[in-house]
């Protein structure tokens, strides 16, 4: 019987999955493999946050394989050796798989795909995580873009709504053995925060599917408003499933289009404003396919020149949520504990990293990717060098956000304060938001005094930056 093997990889799901779909309709049998090679993806290998995910999402993704009639097969090791010798040991014919887009996966998946023609089996890859592959979209003069609006113009003016592929109607495999259990890969990171992730998350293709019901049901009829509210639910928190492919975006954008703005035209305000921050994923993914070298480098080289600080015990106290500031230290505890922060406080505690406390981008970027659990190299790159001042489309570097009158406005009643600040939860709400104007109040809570000026942090801030420009 014709056997090919479907290299599963950041796709852990059976719906809409093109190359899972491709490899059952031309073979008779399946066998599905998820490869372990973190030294594949150096430097960038999965953090902590990302491998206890990735840990219970393979546990999901095998116990679907089994209502089907099969099962997902781990090893661990470079992946040209385990799949030379799983088509040795299976007498399959071709392989499957779903493209990545980090410079490193792009790379490995070069070599596999040209060593296994050269072998005499078929390779096959597709795109499957992404509306559209980050070389599709391009500028009148086949440029990339650099620009976020003119990109997703282009984007949305092409975006069509195909129908989701169903899941394959035959999964049937191939009796192997050999395969490592699942703890063998040693994912799960040995620190005591990882319960937290499990209160707050389910990871898996029927997690994803749940979120998208929930959003649907409740939040996107008023997302354009609530998602800048860290204490409300307003936003999908799809981000860590579209991550590790328990759901596509294709999948999104037809339950949205389809099944919402077909039957109520009202909440179509509501759909074009999370449309465009799906766009922003896929504009992240296109800046990282084109400008392999940003992870690491400043996209706009000016920012070479700039005097960042080098303060390891500044660094400590926002990365531990003791910086004094509240909201600040608020965000970066949810962090710490769920291994997730609202986007708007993402965009707080990255400006204050990096213009308040002048710390380099690159120690930001290092601290989300080991605790978030939607830790994503072309979101997350994008992300920081965008409030740094240094990245394509960035928020101009003059613009600092005020934690403080950032709080007043997005969190005005304290819930989201005092919710991971519980020493301050009984502290009156103006006080609540500056409670360094009770000295009574810190000496009483124990929470700390804050380690900077913000107007004095600004401001020279912005001093360094005129350096930067002048030199």
């Amino acid at each position: 019987m014709s056997t090919a093997i479907v290299w599963f990889r950041r796709d852990l799901r059976l719906a809409d999955h093109p190359a899972l779909s491709a490899a059952c309709e031309a073979f008779e049998r399946i066998v599905p493999v998820y490869i372990h090679a973190p030294h594949e993806d150096d430097p960038w290998p999965a953090g902590a946050a990302s491998r206890w995910w990735l840990h219970h999402s393979l546990s999901r993704l095998d116990a679907q394989l089994r209502g089907h009639g099969n099962a997902l097969h781990l090893a661990q090791g470079d992946s040209l050796p385990v799949l030379r010798d799983l088509i040795e040991r299976t007498g399959a014919t071709a392989v499957f798989w779903n493209r990545c887009y980090e410079p490193a996966a792009i790379a490995r998946d070069s070599a596999v795909k040209a060593a296994l023609r050269e072998q005499g089996i078929e390779a096959h890859s597709f795109g499957g995580s992404l509306w559209y592959e980050p070389w599709q979209i391009e500028t009148k003069q086949g440029e990339p873009y650099r620009v976020f609006t003119p990109f997703w113009k282009n984007l949305r003016q092409r975006l069509d709504t195909p129908r989701p592929l169903p899941v394959a109607s035959s999964l049937r495999g191939v009796d192997i053995d050999g395969g490592l259990p699942l703890d063998a890969l040693g994912l799960p990171p040995g620190i005591p925060w990882d319960t937290g992730l499990q209160d707050a998350w389910q990871p898996g293709e029927a997690g994803a599917q749940e979120l998208v019901d929930i959003f649907l049901d409740d939040a996107i009829s008023d997302y354009a408003k609530a998602r800048d509210l860290p204490a409300r639910h307003g936003t999908s928190r799809l981000s860590p499933h579209l991550h590790f492919g328990e759901i596509s975006p294709r999948q999104i954008h037809y339950r949205l289009t389809e099944q919402v703005a077909a039957t109520d035209t009202r909440r179509r305000p509501d759909i074009e404003p999370y449309l465009r921050e799906l766009g922003w994923r896929e504009f992240a993914h296109h800046l990282l396919y084109h400008f392999p070298g940003t992870p690491t480098e400043n996209f706009n080289d000016r920012f070479n020149r700039f005097s960042w600080a080098d303060d390891d015990v500044a660094l400590e106290r926002w990365q531990r949520g003791r910086t004094g500031i509240p909201l600040v230290d608020a965000g970066m505890r949810e962090l710490w504990h769920t291994g997730w922060m609202h986007n708007r406080v993402r965009m707080i505690v990255a400006s204050f990293l990096t213009k308040n406390l002048r710390q380099h981008w690159r120690h930001g970027a290092r601290w989300f990717w080991d605790t978030l659990v939607d830790a994503d190299l072309a979101n997350n790159t994008m992300g920081w060098q965008w409030v740094a001042g240094s990245g394509a489309d960035a928020a101009p570097y003059f613009r600092v956000f005020n934690p403080v009158t950032q709080a007043q406005k997005f969190d005005p009643e304290g819930h989201y304060l005092r919710r991971w600040l519980p020493e301050l939860s009984s502290a009156p709400l103006p006080l609540l938001h500056e409670p360094w104007k009770d000295a009574g109040l810190l000496k009483r809570s124990g929470y700390p005094a804050p380690m900077v000026d913000l107007g004095g942090t600004r401001q020279s801030a912005l001093d360094a930056y005129q350096r930067m420009r002048n030199a």
